[in-house]
């Protein structure tokens, strides 16, 4: 695997070590505020991202495609904005948290819309 699929496998499993250790975390305090950023960690940084990174192994031409690096960037940035918005909403300061949450969410969104930019012609194929 090498490119913007390891790249993202890489990464996959990163979120999926932080969003279980958050869930571990949050069990042991028995504090389960953070359950929706946990339950976002894991969605979507583990297993959203474990998929892309198998997609664009399984199809090399789509990470040849000059999109994968602008999906790559703007899936991840846009999950880090989000997780630091759901930190600060869960964790008490809804008010500072809420435009890093609402900015990253539309960020992922856009980043899946490319992502099906990109992947629809050649699941056509």
């Amino acid at each position: 695997m090498t490119g913007i699929a390891s790249r993202f496998f890489v990464t996959a499993i990163i979120y999926a070590i932080l969003g279980m250790t958050l869930g571990l975390v949050m069990g042991m305090t028995q504090d389960h505020s953070q359950m929706p950023t946990h339950a976002h960690f894991l969605v979507i940084g583990w297993v959203t991202f474990a998929i892309y990174g198998l997609f664009y192994h399984a199809f090399p031409s789509a990470a040849a495609n000059r999109l994968g690096p602008v999906h790559f960037w703007l899936a991840e940035i846009s999950l880090a904005v989000l997780l630091i918005g759901l930190f600060m909403i869960f964790g008490g300061r809804p008010e500072a948290g809420e435009p890093f949450a609402a900015l990253g969410s539309v960020g992922v969104l856009a980043s899946v819309i490319l992502f099906a930019v990109i992947a629809w012609p050649i699941v056509r194929s």
